[in-house]
């Protein structure tokens, strides 16, 4: 019977290659945690020990899964961020340039 750990990491200030890698960690992870719960499915464990291998199996794919919500939910923030900071710094330069055509009106009299 093997038990794998659950790693937690800081996604802080991630960049979008460095989360799409710890997304494909995670991924490989779940994927071999579901093997594992195969194979204890199968095995010709004790039931009240097969229950609690299961539990614990499921346990740690669902936080897995969490963890690559969370990364995916900051992936989506960090975007929107930069879009709108984008946003902002086009509205600012239509601003600055409508203001300085407003102050030079000719008038001819």
């Amino acid at each position: 019977m093997q038990v794998t750990g659950i790693s937690s990491s800081s996604t802080s200030g991630s960049s979008s290659a460095g989360s799409a890698s710890q997304i494909a960690q995670l991924q490989k992870q779940v994927k071999d945690l579901t093997q594992q719960l195969r194979d204890v499915a199968t095995s010709n464990m004790e039931a009240k020990a097969k229950q609690q291998q299961v539990q614990l199996l499921q346990a740690q794919i669902l936080a897995i899964q969490a963890q690559i919500a969370a990364i995916q939910n900051q992936k989506q923030q960090e975007q929107a961020s930069k879009a709108s900071a984008s946003q902002n710094k086009t509205q600012a330069a239509a601003a600055s340039s409508d203001k300085a055509l407003g102050s030079q009106v000719d008038v001819y009299i």
